[in-house]
């Protein structure tokens, strides 16, 4: 139980950021779970999963959500796994 007004204050505070940090986990959260979805079935909307994604992290680390290395991370793996899904799309109309 805050005791000061600086102290209730900064109750206050956090509850406004914890609301919005969860809002914004959530958020990315889904972008990412869709663009693997996607990823994994080989949909054509797949690219744009994945955009989506990797905007949701930029924007969640931006905004200290995320620690920035977390997100690079996690770009890093969901790039590789887009390109990685792109050959294997492709291979078999080049044979």
């Amino acid at each position: 139980m805050a005791n000061t007004r600086s102290a209730e204050k900064r109750n206050r505070q956090a509850q406004k950021r914890r609301a919005r940090n969860v809002q914004v986990r959530t958020t990315l959260k889904t972008a990412v779970k869709k663009a693997r979805e996607a990823l994994a079935k080989g949909e054509t909307t797949a690219k744009e999963a994945v955009q989506g994604a990797l905007r949701a992290l930029d924007r969640a680390a931006s905004r200290g959500v995320i620690h920035r290395n977390a997100a690079a991370r996690r770009i890093s793996r969901m790039v590789k796994a887009a390109t990685r899904a792109a050959k294997e799309a492709s291979a078999p109309a080049a044979k």
